[in-house]
């Protein structure tokens, strides 16, 4: 048999394979019915080039190891007590100064909930217990607000309990995704839904096809009326009010951009680029001076670039028998590292910290600035990393 015909079988029958994936060994063999969207990102060039040449977030002190699993978002109360966090199991938790306490659930079943060994562990019921990730004060009623990946915008009052629910749906459209949130002097919140397709538990499918499904959402508490403020985002995550409360900035993950969605002014009703960012971003937080910390979950790779600019490539290395944490390590580089970026209230870039070796600080997901500390949370670690600012 002739070299070529040889080829282009042998070709026929991995392209055959990859196509059917029969021992489910591809990043998306979960999902049946996973395609690959266009993503249209910044040129490779517009990526900010600056970089903490002395790795200033190694010297943060890792405080509560393996007492706190995946502290995704961070927040004190208006007494200026805690932190309060959500963890893996779906509680939020208190630390009153010697150790943590329960404070809230937003699942009323929790009859395979509790404290786990590994935070992996927690990843298959995450759906039944809840997941709560962006937690923000009403600083004039007390009331904690919870955007739970599962359950919604919720609401707990200062003295913890049983979550309440507070919105599900938006126009006819339930919440799949329900991620982070802020809240204006008025008491109106406003809100992400990375998607409006896949739950959490499907993130790969959501951030590798690039779906745009994703929404920010207004409630209002007094008519307890929801509204779609920007639709037709991709993958949508933090989201911060300005310090005069004349807009507010949210996260672009896929896209790796801060977009501004001004509430007053002749822009009002409007949204713009606010900062293009070096890699995917999760949280977004305001400091007492109007500066935006930005917590950057990855730095994109030129690899990472390529595969976004070309959804049809996209699919096909998704698609071969490579599993996602290889796939991961591909796009982010062999080690999970810490970034953090500040952003003026014009959106200049003013500073960034990195452990880019990723000895201390990992997997950053927000970073909240209290007292001249830095207070680092992350979805994928077991502890809180506190920061000095100088």
């Amino acid at each position: 048999m002739a070299l070529p015909v040889i080829f282009a079988a042998l070709f026929l029958l991995f392209a055959l394979y990859c196509a059917t994936d029969p021992l489910k060994h591809s990043s998306v063999s979960k999902y049946p019915d996973f395609e690959a969207y266009k993503v249209d990102l910044p040129p490779w060039s517009a990526l900010p080039k600056e970089r903490d040449g002395e790795n200033l977030l190694q010297k943060s002190q890792v405080k509560f190891l393996n007492q706190v699993q995946g502290p995704e978002s961070i927040a004190f109360d208006p007494l200026g007590r805690g932190p309060y966090t959500g963890i893996a199991d779906g509680r939020v938790i208190f630390w009153n100064g010697q150790s943590w306490t329960d404070f809230a659930y937003t699942s009323s079943n929790r009859s395979v909930c509790g404290p786990k060994p590994l935070l992996s562990s927690n990843w298959k019921y995450e759906h039944v217990c809840g997941r709560p990730l962006g937690l923000r004060f009403n600083k004039r009623t007390g009331e904690l607000y919870i955007a739970d990946a599962y359950f919604g915008l919720m609401k707990v009052g200062p003295e913890g309990g049983l979550a309440t629910s507070v919105a599900t749906e938006a126009e006819g459209v339930p919440f799949r995704f329900t991620n982070d949130l802020d809240i204006d002097n008025e008491g109106n919140v406003y809100f992400t839904d990375t998607s409006a397709k896949h739950q959490r538990r499907n993130y790969i499918q959501v951030f590798y096809s690039g779906e745009d499904s994703g929404r920010v959402l207004k409630y209002n508490p007094i008519t307890n009326k929801t509204t779609v403020l920007v639709q037709n985002l991709q993958f949508p995550n933090g989201l911060s009010m300005s310090k005069d409360n004349s807009f507010f900035v949210f996260c672009e993950g896929v896209l790796g951009r801060l977009r501004r969605y001004w509430l007053k002014g002749e822009k009002a009703g409007t949204s713009d680029v606010f900062a293009i960012l070096p890699g995917s971003p999760d949280n977004v937080r305001t400091n007492e001076k109007g500066e935006f910390w930005v917590a950057i979950h990855s730095r994109r790779t030129m690899y990472a670039h390529v595969l976004a600019s070309y959804q049809g490539l996209r699919k096909f290395l998704l698609k071969l028998p490579i599993p996602p944490k290889i796939h991961s390590i591909i796009n982010n580089g062999d080690r999970l590292f810490g970034m953090a970026m500040k952003y003026s209230p014009e959106g200049k870039l003013l500073q960034v910290l990195e452990d880019s070796e990723g000895k201390v600080v990992k997997a950053v997901s927000e970073i909240d600035e209290k007292d001249g500390k830095l207070w680092l949370g992350s979805v994928l670690m077991p502890f809180i990393a506190v920061y000095q600012l100088e």
